[in-house]
């Protein structure tokens, strides 16, 4: 542990701070999506052997674990995991001072590595120390809980304790990637240590991702809590220049505060720039770790026929040199490993012949995991053609009322055509379960309400296993997207002059009419067709939709770019 972060220390570091990392099921520290690409970032950036640490939050009490009630109703259970069976302690405790008290933060580290003898230690800050108060202590148990005022709490932990661990454990840090708002008080930090509040020298040392195209998604805080709060570690006026007068908004301070802001798609980069007039917005659109979302056989067939495709995934774009029935028998393999645990833990037995669609994902109005039930009528009469059957997966955050509506939707439509369309719901959707879904369904499903998705990467994982999309065109899927050749879009290709009913309208009739005249004969009557879509997602969509692709654009143009540029000047 103490070699690592010597070598560590030799040169300077990209220091990545995100408020959720996924690494593994016994580290319940993510919810979703974000997790998720941060923990793959880390993965590829240990793979690309780049100078890396990752600071988290310790989240002793997980996001949570959900259980359904027999109607449909999501409970919420905390997760209590055992932190000391799982991370070292570090002896490294800083203070940060939270309504004018002083906090201590103490440290806990994982050391992420990969086969290329590459290393990224992992810091968990945790607030549950035995010198700080009862309310302070509880800072760091949930993830996403509590209030306003808790989520602050939190947001001072991340970013201005997460600044002063990485200076007492004696590192250079060369670049602070922000990834997502919820860390942005590094730049306050920052600031308070540079002399005159130089605000040029702390964007020459920041890079901000932004992952949130909805309004209600950026994390604002209403100045007068603030000052309560947080206090003035930089002068008021000088904050409220910078986040905003009437509240603080923590996307608006990491743009202020940024040399180099990026989107996480094409088009999402449009939309921050709309919802941001006036800043540069660069766009790296996101990716997943090839290695890690890859399923067991088809690991197997791409050692096989495409050996390095692991560290250089790239090489997938040869995926047509694989025998059709070698790709065949790799997805009927994780296809009856899918059925198998959807037996387990449900009780439903699924047909391994028949076309299985999937759909996982955070259970929130704006995806609209209800989509395929708009009509039932029609959904009955895309049957005719020939079976299918669906698996959902997904938590609705705790305080979203309208996304556990949803989820107990799906499970009554589930019984109301139980005789029909076999439905399934797995309960307590994670990391395993997803590994599983987006390696074992036939088409996988992704509905969002445009432009809300910022970029999405199930899709992605999906095309790693040969699964094939099916989906609105929004997020990465605009760019992932050839019609029939890596899978099919919903609805109209721009939204240009129409009302959202229109939209939503073209959306139903499309997705169902390509379900019943595309979809279903092509799986079918032409299975050599089916094939050839099969290995198309992995040669044009895994080969340029993976985190080491997206590394290395991060590598060239917000680390070391930039570095360059403020050198040059």
């Amino acid at each position: 542990m103490e070699t690592i972060l010597r070598v560590l220390r030799q040169e300077p570091i990209i220091a990545y701070f995100s408020m959720e990392i996924a690494l593994t099921d016994s580290i319940p520290t993510y919810s979703g999506g974000l997790g998720v690409l941060a923990g793959d970032t880390l993965r590829s950036a240990a793979d690309l052997l780049l100078p890396f640490v990752a600071v988290t939050l310790l989240s002793r009490k997980g996001y949570f674990r959900q259980e359904l009630t027999p109607d449909g109703w999501q409970i919420e259970h905390p997760v209590e995991w055992q932190v000391e069976d799982i991370l070292t302690p570090l002896p490294i405790t800083v203070e940060v001072e939270i309504e004018k008290r002083p906090v201590k933060v103490g440290t806990w580290i994982h050391i992420l590595t990969s086969i290329t003898g590459g290393v990224v230690p992992v810091i968990f800050l945790d607030t549950n120390r035995p010198e700080n108060a009862p309310e302070d202590r509880g800072i760091t148990d949930f993830l996403y809980g509590g209030d306003r005022r808790y989520r602050l709490k939190q947001e001072i932990v991340l970013g201005i304790g997460g600044v002063r661990v990485l200076k007492a454990l004696g590192f250079e840090v060369r670049k602070y990637h922000i990834n997502e708002g919820h860390a942005a008080l590094i730049t306050v930090e920052l600031l308070r240590q540079e002399k005159d509040f130089n605000l040029e020298a702390v964007r020459s040392r920041c890079v901000f991702t932004t992952h949130t195209p909805v309004e209600a998604g950026h994390d604002k805080f209403p100045q007068d809590l603030v000052h309560e709060v947080l206090g003035e570690p930089i002068p008021a006026p000088l904050l409220r220049k910078l986040g905003g007068e009437d509240y603080l908004n923590m996307t608006l301070l990491a743009l202020n505060l940024s040399g180099y802001v990026n989107g996480v798609a094409k088009r999402h980069s449009e939309v921050s720039r709309n919802m941001f007039p006036g800043y540069t917005i660069h766009s790296i659109t996101n990716g997943v770790h090839g290695f890690t979302w890859t399923s067991e056989s088809f690991r197997n067939i791409f050692d096989r026929y495409i050996p390095g495709w692991a560290h250089e995934p790239g090489l997938l774009v040869r995926a047509d040199i694989i025998p059709d029935e070698k790709i065949w028998e790799a997805h009927q393999r994780e296809k009856a490993k899918l059925l198998q645990f959807v037996r387990e833990k449900t009780g439903m037995e699924m047909d391994n012949d028949t076309l299985t669609i999937g759909f996982a994902r955070r259970m929130t109005s704006y995806k609209r995991p209800h989509f395929v039930f708009t009509d039932l009528e029609r959904l009955r009469k895309v049957k005719r053609k020939g079976n299918i059957q669906l698996i959902f997966a997904g938590k609705a955050h705790p305080q979203d009322f309208e996304g556990k509506k949803l989820i107990q939707e799906i499970i009554h439509q589930s019984r109301e055509l139980r005789s029909e369309i076999k439905i399934a719901f797995l309960e307590n959707y994670n990391l395993e379960i997803a590994k599983k879904m987006v390696a074992g369904v036939d088409v996988w499903l992704n509905t969002p309400m445009r432009p809300l998705e910022a970029s999405g990467t199930s899709g992605m994982k999906a095309a790693h296993n040969g699964v094939v999309n099916f989906s609105v065109l929004d997020g990465w899927w605009i760019e992932g997207h050839l019609e029939g050749v890596t899978g099919w879009s919903i609805g109209p290709e721009t939204e240009d002059g129409k009302t959202p009913q229109q939209i939503f309208e073209e959306e139903s009739d499309d997705f169902y009419h390509k379900l019943e005249y595309i979809i279903l004969p092509l799986y079918y009557g032409r299975i050599d067709w089916w094939i050839k879509l099969m290995k198309n997602s992995v040669s044009k969509i895994a080969s340029y939709f993976n985190s080491h692709r997206m590394m290395r654009r991060y590598i060239s143009e917000a680390y070391f770019h930039q570095i360059i540029l403020n050198n040059h000047h």
